[in-house]
């Protein structure tokens, strides 16, 4: 019974303290208060749409790196040094771990492939079974063709990149020659004799991926890497972010074998996208403080505009904590407003990325055009639509839901902290002493 009481009284409380919060919201003596809120308001809004925005866009820029590294060239995890009586093994225990979706065993080697034409280029020639482009659906999503085809039928079959097609000056069913090449004793280091026919011209995210990896059959490897190449094994996670965890069973089970992880792969790099995207939020979250110092100076005005009504609802026996509570809950409203709406519009924009990068091409280029034609006609025929625009449209937004999150809490939490810290000394002067001077 006592707890009913207690929850009906808690109940009633904070129901009077949000009527006269949104009283002190609705009504406004001077205006100064009122347009305070509505600007801190949509400061929180845009300032939460614009993170999110920034960050979807960031976070698609970067994966589409990250994925094609992960998927093409460093796989999730790495098996190295295993002893060959242990590949069934292996392969059986990638089978029976529901983490695992796929296992792949190549050889890698460096040289300098020159083309046809005269051109040259230091490549990373990785010998791979053909069925890959059929197994594997990342490796396939992320190597996407753009002539010929994923085949290696022949020994002197060669899938490249395309940049560095155009680097070499070759296109499908061009030759090219690994003139160096790295392996041990029983490999040439010079030769003019490792030729190859192109079947296949790939492009991925990842400009390094396109100007250096090129693909050959295990035929090729036999031929060509020579005896001391080592066979590695790489194996593709459901989530990366599990690569710990099957690293570590990996270990137990194959204790002589080396394992390496995605993130020990290309470490410096993924450093490098991991500052750049800290930075960008720092940088875009110096809006909430500007916003926060507005909502508390707004709060102490309010505060000292409503210093008879605070009075008044003292006398009538308000307690301290709860005429705080007014004005922690406008803030809390404020907030509350700002990230809900700046969350949804961050969402629209970010899912429609592409249109929206092209409206602004397009309006861009109305003003362009309105602005010539008045100043100077005879330059209309030189302007042309921003091709960068484009190419930002090309960029696929990607959106995480615990960054979406965070960044809605942080816009919460600065207009609270603002709002509480005003509203600490609010019954500075005594209630007798402000009913005078009313």
């Amino acid at each position: 019974m006592k707890e009913k009481r207690m929850n009906k009284n808690i109940f009633s409380s904070l129901r009077w303290i949000f009527l006269v919060s949104k009283r002190f919201a609705r009504v406004d003596r001077k205006g100064r208060s009122a347009a305070t809120s509505v600007l801190a308001t949509l400061g929180i809004g845009f300032g939460v749409m614009a993170l999110i925005v920034v960050m979807s866009i960031m976070n698609g820029f970067q994966m589409s790196f990250i994925d094609s590294i992960l998927e093409i060239s460093s796989y999730h995890l790495r098996v190295e040094n295993l002893n060959t009586s242990n590949a069934p093994s292996l392969q059986q225990f990638c089978q029976n771990n529901e983490r695992i979706i796929n296992v792949s065993p190549f050889y890698e080697a460096q040289a300098l492939m020159t083309g046809s034409r005269g051109g040259e280029n230091a490549v990373i020639i990785r010998a791979v079974d053909p069925l890959i482009y059929v197994q594997d659906a990342g490796f396939r999503k992320e190597l996407r063709l753009i002539s010929g085809r994923f085949t290696m039928d022949s020994p002197d079959s060669i899938v490249i990149g395309n940049t560095l097609a155009n680097h070499l000056g070759v296109k499908l069913g061009d030759q090219v020659d690994l003139l160096v090449m790295s392996g041990g004793s029983d490999v040439a280091l010079f030769s003019e004799d490792r030729t190859f026919t192109v079947s296949g011209i790939f492009t991925s995210g990842y400009r390094e991926i396109n100007s250096s990896y090129c693909f050959v059959n295990f035929e090729a490897a036999a031929l060509y890497f020579g005896k001391d190449s080592k066979l590695i094994w790489g194996l593709k996670l459901k989530n990366y972010n599990h690569d710990a965890a099957v690293s570590s069973k990996l270990k137990k089970a194959f204790p002589d074998a080396e394992i390496s992880a995605w993130r020990d792969y290309n470490k410096s790099f993924f450093g490098v996208l991991r500052i750049e995207k800290n930075m960008l939020l720092l940088i875009v979250m110096l809006i909430f403080v500007v916003v926060a110092v507005n909502i508390y100076n707004g709060m102490r005005r309010l505060v000292y505009e409503r210093r008879s009504e605070i009075a008044v609802l003292s006398a009538l026996g308000a307690r301290e904590s709860e005429v705080k509570l007014i004005f922690i809950m406008k803030g809390l409203l404020m907030g509350g407003v700002g990230a809900v709406s700046g969350v949804i519009l961050g969402l629209i924009i970010s899912l429609n990325t592409d249109v929206v990068f092209k409206v602004m091409s397009d309006i861009l280029y109305f003003f362009q055009y309105i602005f010539t034609a008045i100043t100077a006609p005879e330059n209309l025929s030189y302007i042309q639509m921003n091709s960068s625009y484009n190419i930002y449209a090309e960029i696929p937004a990607r959106i995480f839901p615990s960054e979406v999150f965070g960044i809605a809490v942080f816009g919460l939490l600065s207009p609270f902290i603002a709002a509480w810290t005003a509203s600490r000394n609010v019954l500075k002067m005594s209630i007798a002493e402000v009913l005078h001077n009313e």
